[in-house]
């Protein structure tokens, strides 16, 4: 009976040692990036709330009109003192931010969304399109919503070099092209793999969104608390919109949708 018992009883296999740690460094990895994932949530979340409260506190400024002087100097500052309907710089400034200006238009925004909607479609992520969709729209409609709450008069210094009919706080162009160049950007950054191409996408996200913003005072059609107010407001909504991506992920299933578009590749 001794010698039965000591047959049965086996000793623990290499494997069988191994696969406990292992298991336990598996779980500990995804612990690590499940923490990391939500310091980047906690921080996102924690911009998108400082940045409403900056835009609030600046639309508060305008609204006692405490920054109408500065605004004022600023627009000055950029024409020739002589002739304020001629901006300063060279003759070719002023046509290419012209052209500029119009990369952060309703119609040219409207024709980036749909072609970075039609290329998600194409790659098979549905759910990542309509998210991508969603909140541009939405971003284009609250952008107009503010506008005819703050009803911030056009800035009558310097002559417009562009024309402009709706009000001027916050700037429509600098707030649309945020959230439309960084809600797309944030999109595209999700399907691609190497770090250096999402850097890239987002850099030129940035970019455009600052020219936008810069080409909107060079012409004098805002004031430069327009176009902070609009950067703002449209960096909360983007961030916003990213949180809420986000969490949809696990509620419709965009992650799974992603990773099988990556397979098909």
């Amino acid at each position: 009976m001794a010698v039965l018992a000591t047959d049965n009883h086996k000793e623990p296999r290499d494997e069988d040692a191994i696969s406990a740690p292992a298991v336990g460094a598996r779980r500990s990895l995804r612990l690590r990036k499940f923490e990391r994932r939500e310091l980047v949530w906690l921080a996102v979340g924690f911009a998108a709330c400082l940045s409403l409260f900056v835009f609030l506190k600046l639309a508060s400024e305008i609204t006692e009109g405490d920054t109408t002087a500065l605004d004022t100097r600023i627009l000055l500052a950029l024409r020739d003192p002589v002739d304020p309907a001629r901006p300063l710089g060279p003759s070719w400034m002023g046509s290419a931010l012209v052209d500029i200006t119009a990369l952060g238009s309703p119609v040219v925004l409207g024709l980036v969304v749909i072609v970075v909607v039609g290329f998600l479609l194409l790659q098979g992520l549905y759910r990542t399109a309509a998210v991508a969709f969603t909140t541009s729209v939405t971003g284009m409609v609250a952008s107009d919503a503010m506008k005819h709450v703050f009803a911030r008069p056009r800035p009558s210094v310097v002559p417009h070099l562009r024309e402009a009919v709706s009000s001027s706080f916050p700037s429509g162009h600098a707030m649309q092209s945020a959230i439309v160049y960084l809600t797309l950007a944030a999109m595209l950054m999700r399907v691609v793999d190497r770090k250096l191409t999402k850097l890239y996408v987002l850099a030129v996200a940035v970019l455009l969104t600052l020219l936008v913003g810069v080409s909107r005072v060079y012409l004098g059609v805002h004031y430069p608390t327009d176009v902070i107010g609009g950067w703002i407001i449209g960096f909360a909504w983007a961030s916003l919109c990213w949180l809420a991506a986000q969490w949809f992920e696990v509620r419709i299933g965009l992650k799974e949708e992603q990773k099988k578009a990556k397979d098909a590749q």
